[in-house]
């Protein structure tokens, strides 16, 4: 199969005929539609975070089962799929306790088996247990769920990270109520993720936070009841201005040190910040001590504290009833090959979200001509 390898940080991926193995025990083998391109990746790319390489990158993934492992029950060949990140054992503390988004024993395959991914003969690493910058994705069955055939997948893809990660912040993370006053930092795609969710929540305010002035007009389009441009000052300032004393929640969803403190300084007392963003190992986020007296709160927030199981069907009914907004939030369709300019694409603010596209015998249905 073609896939997109990472060689190391700060070096381009290139577009390389990966082999990938045939599934068993719980595995299904999922032929890719539709990969988002997420800035999650690109801290990867970046150095900010390591990973080792050879390996192929992606994580926001939707397509159609071809095959599945004997011990596959939940899935069958045909299947319309979104991947997720979350892979969950099901019997660990964490996932018998309903928060499979944390379990910390994820299925991989047996070390004694052959690789799932291999490069002129050598192991290739997955990463996130997906791999979807890639024709092809070998998943163990915990890592997919079923949705509806007349989903279009290239939308159905984005559910698969970034509204997951931006919607569930807001309605499981922090559980945002009807009326209630927010704030998002970065409007990208899990930002604007989150503005729809605080919509979706019945926020009253709902102040979108960026440099760039076009992405600050999609944040308006998709639910933003106001913006501000952070490059013309203090952006909490402008909040506390604006709001006479500062928000009740505020996220961050860049993973930026300084976006994350003014989150937390943009709160008015009682108020509580959840950090959604990758901010890179090894920086420290600081806070006014004293602010704590006043009962301000920053949380972190893991993939939308999902149960994706439940809640990306969920995203999918809102998507087809017009609730959940997902042609806006798709800037450019490209090809596996275009994979490095949409990341240089992504660092100008040039797109929310690019999606990768593969081609398939089995094409989707689609609700609009995207």
């Amino acid at each position: 199969m073609k896939a997109a390898v990472f060689h190391g940080p700060n070096q381009p991926l290139t577009i390389e005929q990966v082999d990938i193995a045939k599934p068993i025990d719980r595995e299904v083998l999922v032929r890719t539609v539709a990969s988002g391109v997420c800035h999650s990746d690109l801290h990867f790319v970046d150095g900010f975070y390591p990973f080792p390489a050879p390996a192929i990158l992606g994580h926001e993934a939707a397509g159609i089962v071809e095959a599945v492992g004997p011990n596959v029950k939940e899935f069958k060949p045909g299947d319309h799929v979104i991947a997720c990140l979350s892979v969950f054992c099901g019997n660990c503390s964490y996932c018998l306790t309903g928060r499979t988004h944390l379990c910390q024993s994820r299925p991989v395959r047996p070390a004694n088996e052959a690789p799932k991914l291999s490069w002129k003969g050598a192991p290739v690493n997955q990463f996130a247990n997906l791999s979807a910058y890639a024709e092809q994705m070998l998943v163990h069955e915990n890592a997919l769920v079923r949705v509806r055939d007349d989903m279009p997948l290239d939308r159905g893809a984005l559910i698969g990270c970034g509204v997951t990660t931006g919607v569930g912040a807001v309605l499981n993370t922090a559980r945002v109520e009807p009326g209630a006053t927010v704030a998002v930092f970065g409007a990208g795609g899990v930002g604007l993720a989150v503005i729809q969710g605080a919509r979706i929540a019945g926020a009253n305010m709902i102040i979108a936070v960026d440099v760039f002035d076009g992405k600050l007009a999609t944040a308006q389009e998709l639910g933003a009841t106001h913006t501000v441009n952070a490059s013309a000052g203090d952006p909490a300032k402008a909040i506390r201005e604006m709001t006479g004393g500062g928000v009740e929640y505020s996220f961050e969803a860049i993973g930026l040190k300084k976006a994350a403190e003014q989150a937390f300084d943009c709160l008015r007392p009682g108020g509580t910040a959840t950090i959604i963003g990758m901010i890179p190992v090894g920086q420290k986020v600081e806070l006014e001590g004293s602010m704590f007296l006043r009962e301000k709160k920053m949380q972190g927030c893991s993939m939308g504290s999902n149960r994706f199981k439940v809640d990306m069907p969920k995203y999918v009914e809102f998507y087809l009833q017009g609730r959940l907004r997902l042609d806006e939030m798709i800037t450019k369709r490209r090809r596996l090959e275009d994979v490095n300019d949409a990341f240089r694409a992504m660092k100008a603010g040039e797109v929310a979200r690019t999606v990768l596209m593969f081609p398939t015998p089995s094409p989707s249905r689609s609700r609009s001509s995207g």
